[in-house]
């Protein structure tokens, strides 16, 4: 396939990723006034352009065949359905983690070893689920959801180590910390949200809503006294992340998708 009608072609790909041309960039190391170019069909990029830019966009090609073909052995990573699954059991168990909570700080009787076991549980899925959306956000580029995730993923692993010592040992309460906790929490969740918003063309307006719901639920949780009431948009902003995880890999799965019309033209 020559220009313009090759240029046409990879934006329309892009597009079809939710994939901005500088997000593109990223991943290819081109610049970005070469695949303003290149997609405006004024250039005729070389062999390894095309190949990095098909490689970019999930596409395989081989040159000596001069053949293009779509990556499928990746086209469902594990760590995807790892965090699905874990989304999942934490959206259930972080329910036993909060009414053990409240029940611990109301000064009511708890087991501890119970207690310390849903701890863990949440923790670990937690963890999983976090990973699986930063595999997404690789997957359709997002640098500022991206950093949101690896920053709450560290402060997973920090505010759940400090609650096992705190169950553990005799040393601090739970209740000495736990409304910095809270807000802790609240900040990062509100970053995740803001960097589903900065989402364009990806799914409708779908990641949009999904982020609004993470940012008032982060201000209500960081706010502390409107950490009860920012429980509801909470569970739908957890249940909406869920729900990309399920859509990201469906889309990337999908045999009728923009790319598979993309690789037929090609090969014609």
């Amino acid at each position: 396939m020559k220009q313009p009608e090759l240029g046409k072609r990879i934006s329309e790909m892009r597009k079809a990723k939710g994939l901005t041309q500088e997000e593109l960039v990223e991943l290819c190391n081109l610049n970005v006034r070469t695949i303003q170019r290149i997609e405006a069909g004024e250039v005729t990029p070389r062999s390894y352009t095309v190949k990095a830019l098909f490689e970019a966009l999930g596409i395989e090609w081989n040159q000596s065949e001069n053949d293009v073909s779509i990556k499928r052995g990746n086209e469902k990573p594990f760590w995807l359905y790892a965090g699905l699954t874990s989304g999942l059991i934490y959206f259930m168990l972080s329910y036993f983690e909060i009414s053990m909570e409240v029940e611990w700080l109301a000064g009511m009787e708890v087991n501890t070893a119970s207690f310390i076991s849903i701890k863990m549980g949440v923790f670990l899925t937690f963890s999983l689920f976090l990973i699986g959306l930063i595999k997404l956000s690789y997957i359709f580029p997002n640098r500022t959801f991206r950093l949101a995730l690896y920053a709450m993923l560290a402060a997973n692993a920090l505010w759940y180590s400090i609650d096992l010592i705190a169950l553990g040992t005799s040393r601090f309460a739970i209740e000495d910390y736990y409304y910095v906790k809270v807000s802790s929490f609240g900040l990062f969740y509100g970053l995740m949200g803001l960097g589903l918003l900065t989402y364009k063309n990806l799914w409708s307006n779908i990641t949009q809503v999904i982020g609004a719901l993470g940012v008032v639920s982060g201000i209500l949780m960081f706010s502390v006294i409107g950490a009860g009431i920012g429980l509801v948009p909470l569970t739908m902003f957890e249940l909406g992340l869920i729900i990309f995880l399920v859509w990201g890999i469906n889309k990337i799965g999908r045999r009728s998708s923009p790319d598979s019309t993309f690789t037929a033209e090609l090969q014609s």
